[in-house]
């Protein structure tokens, strides 16, 4: 599964796996993809060298990179505190209602919620950069449109690649015009912030749209055979997430999670303004049916809705409570019915691809050859 782009970056399959376990990112670079480390949970820079040190002691000299988010646009002199001061307090009783009508326990005294939204404040992200700057990783991604100028022009002085996600040809071509090196056309099947264009249609209109830039399909990606349709379609490789949830080297903080995610089916996700204030595909829950309900107060805008949540979603998943339980993820979790290991993906995804250039070149009269 290679590609003129996966031989630059020096990668066996084109492949590129986000994910925001160390373990994966290098288990993913091990198999012969690309590992990319989502960085929007790392608060403190601390935390993410401590992860960096990890993965470059694991990752065999692979190569693998970081994802971040970063607005394009910057907001001067607001901090976490200014945001929290506007959320309405009507928002605040509703979650906490919400959280009595299911019965989940308040945390610990003086323990704080194990997820923030402060990843997604551009000076937290920048603090990332200082950090991961330090290390050989040979792709910077940004999941909420182009990085600002600067920090395009940084990651190019030191020899980094820049992607940028994108849910319309008219999203990439403002990547294209900002000095990105490759879009990844996000379609509508996809787990987490996705657009309205499903990936059968985005990836083509992306690819002549930014032609010569290279292109990576992702949303609804995770078979073989469906790599292979996404080459077809013009992609240089795919850009995988929700597989890798269900990996033997994934670290879900509830097994009752894992048992939810491995017994759903490709219709029980939901894209809901409930987890960050944009629209994400997450598992429909309860807790998404309470927000997206027309007797609910409506979800805020990010970053205040994540910021409103970030204490509750860490309650629901401490103490496991399965109506409420979720987390994002794209349709493509119908085929994620079972445990296994990176190892084990790749194979299966390196059987498909081979199956499906098989069947295409005996279609095209070119069996043998």
């Amino acid at each position: 599964m290679q590609t003129e782009l996966s031989k630059k970056l020096g990668v066996e399959h084109a492949v590129f796996g986000f994910t925001p376990f160390p373990a994966v990112a290098a288990a993913i670079s091990r198999a012969g993809g690309f590992g990319v480390l989502g960085a929007v949970r790392y608060t403190a820079p601390d935390e993410l060298k401590r992860d960096l040190d990890w993965i470059e002691a694991h990752v065999d000299g692979k190569p693998h990179g970081l994802d971040v988010v970063m607005p394009a646009k910057k907001v001067e002199g607001v901090t976490e505190a200014d945001v929290e001061a506007m959320i309405p307090e009507g928002h605040r009783r509703f979650v906490e209602d919400t959280l009595a009508k299911y019965g989940v326990p308040e945390l610990a005294e003086g323990e704080v919620s194990g997820w923030r939204i402060t990843g997604w404040m551009e000076q937290v992200a920048r603090n990332q950069l200082d950090v991961a700057f330090d290390y050989p990783i040979r792709l910077l991604a940004n999941a909420l449109g182009s990085p600002p100028a600067d920090v395009v022009a940084r990651a190019h002085d030191q020899d980094v690649l820049v992607a940028a996600l994108a849910g319309s040809a008219r999203h990439a071509v403002k990547h294209k015009e900002g000095g990105i090196d490759i879009v990844v056309a996000q379609g509508y099947e996809a787990g987490g912030h996705t657009g309205d264009i499903a990936s059968m249609v985005l990836t083509p209109e992306v690819v002549d749209a930014v032609d010569p830039l290279p292109v990576l399909a992702a949303g609804g990606i995770g078979s073989g055979q469906q790599v292979a349709a996404a080459l077809a379609l013009g992609a240089q490789g795919v850009w995988l997430g929700s597989i890798w949830l269900t990996t033997t080297e994934a670290e879900l903080p509830s097994p009752r999670l894992i048992e939810k995610l491995l017994a759903a089916g490709s219709g029980d996700t939901v894209r809901s303004r409930a987890l960050t204030g944009k629209p994400a595909r997450q598992l429909r829950t309860e807790w998404t049916d309470a927000w997206d309900s027309a007797d609910g107060p409506g979800t805020l805008p990010m970053p205040l809705q994540g910021l409103l949540v970030a204490e509750a979603v860490s309650r629901i998943q401490k103490y496991e409570v399965e109506p409420l339980l979720g987390t994002p993820v794209g349709q493509i979790v119908g085929r994620m019915t079972t445990e296994r290991s990176v190892q084990a993906v790749f194979d299966d995804l390196t059987r498909g691809f081979e199956k499906a250039v098989d069947r295409i070149n005996r279609i095209a009269g070119r069996s043998g050859q």
